[in-house]
């Protein structure tokens, strides 16, 4: 299977400046991505960061297995669908390369706590899987005890559900960590989730989505205390 990863890195953020390059003790955010790519060192297997902002692109090129991509100005706002950028890419790195391929990956530069051994195993276990499913996400358990808003109060979303949290039964969250999709189904429903989609649990430390300053403390602790 011929597989194309794409980083979507575009320049500008609302919550965070300069969101996808911020100094996370030190290394630009972008670089945990393309650091975990490089070490997981996936088989047929190309690599795109599809950018807006020349200063991403000068950051991606120090990394020279790496192509880089300046995406058009109509696919490189905030409101912008993330398909539209994954189908640009597809369409200029198959030109480029002169290959088909037959799944996209997609790796958010805000995920950088993915490590080489999830994003092996991930790609293995959709491979295992592709007759059956045309997408595979991530997910976390999550067995928080939900609540929302009816006529201006509040109720429990599950109003039966044991008080405990170990005896609630868990949901799963998607989180923005790995995606896979098989491009000819992407194509087709111009939906990141295909048809038929598997999930995928990853530890919950692994799913953490900088898009806030918190986000930011709370991945540098836990990098911290990996390398401690």
């Amino acid at each position: 299977m011929n597989k194309l990863i794409v980083i979507p890195a575009r320049g500008g953020s609302k919550g965070i400046k300069n969101k996808n390059i911020y100094p996370l003790l030190g290394k630009p955010l972008l670089y945990y991505t393309l650091d975990v790519v490089e070490s997981a060192g996936l088989a047929d297997t190309d690599t795109v960061v599809s950018t807006d902002s020349a200063k991403i692109c000068e950051l991606a090129s120090v990394y020279n297995w790496v192509n880089v991509l300046r995406r058009p100005e109509e696919i490189a706002s905030d409101t912008s669908s993330m398909e539209s950028v994954l189908i640009h890419a597809i369409n200029e790195m198959q030109k480029i390369k002169n290959v088909k391929y037959d799944n996209v990956i997609t790796l958010q530069p805000t995920s950088p706590l993915r490590t080489k051994e999830t994003l092996i195993r991930f790609v293995d276990e959709y491979q295992k899987n592709s007759s059956e499913f045309d997408s595979m996400i991530s997910l976390h358990e999550n067995r928080a005890d939900f609540w929302h808003k009816v006529d201006g109060r509040y109720e429990r979303l599950y109003k039966f559900a044991p008080r405990r949290r170990q005896e609630r039964t868990p949901l799963y969250e998607e989180n923005s960590a790995y995606y896979i999709t098989n491009v000819n189904s992407l194509l087709k429903t111009n939906s990141i989730l295909g048809n038929k989609t598997k999930g995928f649990i990853i530890p919950k430390e692994e799913s953490v989505d900088v898009n806030e300053y918190v986000d930011l403390i709370i991945a540098a602790s836990i990098l911290e205390s990996s390398n401690s």
